[in-house]
């Protein structure tokens, strides 16, 4: 198979399905920024082992969620779905590493450590991937949107975590 096919030198993509789009069409948007989503959590699963598996699962589930942007309303053949199940995966894990966290009592910067701040970035592009599926306008994928706006939260407690971790403190924001 090779990599380049050259059809899409003039602006133009394939949608799941068949169908000429332009590169700049908003499910293009979408989609490409989960895809950079689910690279930056590739990276951040790369920082520390304790979360690998986890990140991992995350990764698949945006790959999914990829697909099913991609894809056209009538497809012949079904794709993965997601579920509140899997809305409720994230909020158990977001339980759980908040009970290792100290109570947040002011609003905190990003940085601290390279693992913590990169996570950050993914918690911001997760925020964009959540705004450009919202500019979709279609309700069938309000499970997406859940979804990515619990993967947003999972991802702060996530950078907290790195930092508890690494013995570092978090950087408290100072109003002046």
């Amino acid at each position: 198979m090779k990599i380049y096919t050259k059809t899409g030198d003039k602006g133009e993509t394939s949608l799941l399905g068949g169908t000429r789009v332009s590169k700049a069409h908003h499910k293009l948007e979408a989609y490409g920024t989960v895809d950079e989503l689910n690279s930056t959590i590739g990276l951040i699963a790369t920082m520390n082992p304790v979360h690998q598996s986890f990140l991992l699962k995350i990764q698949h589930k945006l790959f999914n969620i990829g697909s099913k942007l991609a894809a056209e309303k009538n497809l012949t053949f079904p794709l993965p779905e997601l579920t509140n199940e899997d809305i409720k995966l994230l909020e158990n894990e977001i339980d759980r590493l908040n009970e290792k966290l100290p109570k947040l009592k002011n609003f905190i910067l990003p940085g601290g450590s390279v693992a913590s701040a990169q996570t950050q970035i993914a918690r911001c592009v997760c925020r964009r991937a959540e705004r450009n599926v919202v500019c979709l306008d279609d309700s069938n994928y309000t499970t997406i949107v859940g979804y990515l706006n619990r993967l947003s939260d999972y991802l702060f407690v996530l950078s907290r975590d790195f930092l508890r971790l690494e013995g570092v403190e978090e950087i408290k924001w100072e109003k002046d």
